[in-house]
């Protein structure tokens, strides 16, 4: 037990698990929206069926995203992005596949509230990453949809992705977006705004209620990694046995191949002594040695 808590201690900003907590605190998360976006939200409400952690399996594991909606009725998805996931498989990136995804969850979840196409609200899916995807030191890339014939033109379906690379140093924020990008990187409090975020981790941490979570997030976790694990294992398992069974098909067919092969000449080599040929000569014709033409002839 004693081991769960001191590893809730040791969070930072960038651990998923914290950083959706940091942004359930409404004026952290508001603020954070109004600074990256440039407008003034009159406030947000968020579209998890409680203010807390949301801890269950999916077709993709844990989910930690952030969703939020405004007064507007904007629909946002916050989540931070530590590591930049390979399918090593394909060796393909799988982070633009993942905005994708979460499109298609944002927009399917409207529907099914009742909504037509046109009623469809606008969406912001923002990552915060620990590491610049397009490698171009952009501080924020935001992107639109846009007619690759005329870049003036754009399709209106009021869709926004944004990748904020913590790293970068290219493009402008705010301070306030810039004091939080070095909080994630270094745990650097260098304005009332990260004093701000510092302070509610500290007292989000001593929340028995976040603690149980974690907790439970924790053996979550685990269970998934110990079923991963054993379904590694019996894949390599059953991987080896077919492996084995087409190694074990192609020796025998290689030494069916083999007899066969050897009973041809003993077959020959037996017609060739009835001829009366010499054995030297019978030898060369089969490819057999003297000894073996003499063996067969003693029998």
């Amino acid at each position: 037990m004693q081991k769960q808590i001191s590893n809730l201690d040791k969070l930072t900003l960038s651990n998923d698990f914290l950083f959706k907590h940091v942004m359930l605190r409404k004026r952290i998360c508001k603020h954070i929206l109004e600074e990256l976006l440039h407008t003034r939200i009159a406030d947000i409400t968020y579209l998890e069926a409680e203010q807390t952690i949301d801890v269950y399996p999916d077709s993709h594991g844990i989910r930690l995203d952030v969703r939020i909606a405004d007064a507007a009725n904007t629909h946002y998805n916050l989540e931070m992005q530590v590591k930049n996931p390979v399918n090593r498989a394909t060796g393909k990136f799988l982070l633009p596949k993942r905005t994708r995804y979460y499109q298609a969850m944002l927009d399917t979840d409207m529907l099914q509230k009742g909504q037509d196409y046109d009623e469809l609200s606008p969406t912001y899916i923002i990552f915060f990453c620990l590491f610049d995807f397009f490698q171009d030191t952009q501080r924020i890339y935001t992107f639109k949809k846009r007619c690759l014939e005329n870049m003036n033109i754009e399709l209106a379906d009021e869709a926004v992705i944004m990748f904020l690379n913590t790293l970068g140093t290219k493009g402008d924020v705010s301070p306030d977006i810039q004091s939080l990008f070095d909080y994630i990187n270094s745990n650097t409090i260098n304005s009332n705004f990260t004093r701000e975020v510092a302070d509610t981790i500290v007292e989000i941490k001593n929340d028995k209620k976040v603690r149980d979570a974690y907790m439970t997030y924790e053996m979550r976790m685990k269970d998934l990694r110990d079923e991963a694990h054993a379904e590694g294992l019996a894949e390599g398992k059953a991987q080896g046995l077919a492996e084995g069974k087409a190694e074990g098909l192609a020796e025998g067919k290689a030494k069916g191949l083999a007899e066969g092969k050897a009973e041809e000449k003993t077959a020959t080599a037996k017609r060739l002594l009835s001829m009366g040929l010499f054995v030297e000569d019978i030898a060369k014709a089969t490819s057999l040695s003297v000894e073996q033409v003499e063996a067969i002839k003693a029998e």
